[in-house]
């Protein structure tokens, strides 16, 4: 097979961005019984998520600089390779600390969607690249869609374990179709680390960049906040198996298919900033109408993953917007501030998770999540009106 040489498809970036959703998602409705095979409580096993949402973080550090140096089909390449190895070695692993062990190496296939990003971002300009981010997240969106409903059924057919059979599958499957189209996208590499290092202070500085970037680590975090806490709600609250949980948490993404899609469509001529608040403002609506049903006695289990469906649709109108705007204030460094992004989205969700994961119970269960959802969707909306604030102050030619 010939090493590709010309620009990768949106379908190869769409399914390396997905795989790094599946290898989040698709095992979730399997953490019990994965206590009960390890003989491990929860709170332990639950670091198969939060721990791997930590390494994540560091990873992305380092990912985005390498990339902006050396390349994104290099790294992107040997990360597959890892993932793929990694998964190999959960499906064999015979006691938790081994598991976890290789469920960190899992970490990084982050690169999918922090390379995928950047190459998008630098083949074209910022409006645009918000269209297709949009177009991307919303195809790849069907992976958290269709991720836990297929792992709980695998889960209830084959045991747990053969869902990193399939990890390994499509680590492999992934890495050969990278190999064939992802050809190198950043024609603009730093000579060397020194002079791209001199080039950070520019973007440490950038408040836009700070506020683009808080407002996607907020606004991804609601959602690390439900997907912790929606297992145990479920089956203290609703009594749902685990193919029914799966679907539960699936749904969250139909809103962020919407949101993607109406993205995709509109994102080219419209400010980023406006459809970022538009975004917020939804997000932070539904969850806090969720809290309030449930304390006036009205909650189901149609309140609580309803209010989730608002928060994916308000996150399909921010985060590729959200991203596109963090990558274009230093373009040369788009690999570098992606990183530096996911790292602080991933960081704050690993918070998120180990909070929800300590502190949720059966007695307080949806009205922890939902406040922890709605609460962190509300930071995101202060965000973006910082950022409003900051381009009333000093407005730029492309608005961004």
């Amino acid at each position: 097979m010939r090493a590709a040489s010309s620009p990768p498809s949106l379908v190869t970036l769409v399914f390396a961005t997905a795989l790094s959703v599946l290898s989040l998602n698709m095992f979730l409705p399997s953490l019990a019984r994965m206590g009960e095979d390890f003989q491990a409580d929860y709170a332990l096993v639950n670091l198969s998520v939060a721990g791997y949402l930590a390494v994540s973080a560091v990873l992305q550090l380092i990912m985005g600089p390498l990339s902006d140096r050396f390349g994104r089909r290099p790294i992107l390449l040997i990360c597959m390779a890892i993932f793929a190895c990694a998964s190999v070695g959960c499906v064999l692993a015979e006691s938790i600390w081994v598991f976890l062990g290789f469920r960190l190496m899992q970490a990084a296939v982050v690169a999918g969607p922090v390379l995928s990003s950047a190459s998008i971002r630098d083949m074209y300009s910022p409006n645009e690249a918000a269209s297709k981010l949009g177009y991307v997240a919303m195809a790849m969106a069907l992976a958290p869609m269709l991720g836990p409903m297929l792992g709980g059924a695998m889960d209830m057919l084959f045991g747990w374990r053969a869902g990193f059979v399939l990890y390994s599958a499509f680590g492999v499957g992934m890495l050969l179709l990278l190999w064939a189209d992802m050809g190198e996208t950043n024609t603009n590499r730093s000579a060397t680390f020194a002079a791209q290092l001199r080039e950070y202070p520019h973007l440490f500085r950038a408040r836009r960049f700070w506020g683009y970037t808080l407002c996607a680590a907020f606004s991804i975090g609601g959602f690390f906040s439900f997907i912790t806490g929606a297992p145990l709600v479920a089956a203290a609250w609703f009594d749902l198996s685990p193919a029914m949980l799966g679907l539960g948490i699936g749904i969250i993404t139909g809103g962020f298919m919407v949101g993607n899609f109406i993205t995709g469509r509109i994102a080219a001529k419209t400010r980023l900033t406006t459809m970022i608040l538009i975004g917020r403002i939804v997000a932070s609506t539904g969850p806090l109408c969720g809290f309030v049903l449930f304390l006036g006695g009205q909650g189901s289990v149609w309140v609580f993953f309803g209010a989730a469906v608002f928060v994916g649709f308000g996150n399909g109108l921010t985060n590729a917007n959200a991203a596109a705007g963090l990558m274009s204030v230093r373009p040369q460094l788009a690999g570098s501030a992606a990183g530096l992004s996911g790292a602080m989205t991933v960081g704050l969700g690993a918070v998120l998770t180990s909070l929800t994961g300590v502190f949720v119970s059966p007695e307080n269960g949806p009205y922890l999540v939902l406040g922890m959802m709605c609460a962190s969707s509300f930071m995101g909306l202060l965000a973006v009106l910082y950022v409003r604030w900051v381009d009333q102050r000093h407005p730029l030619p492309d608005a961004i």
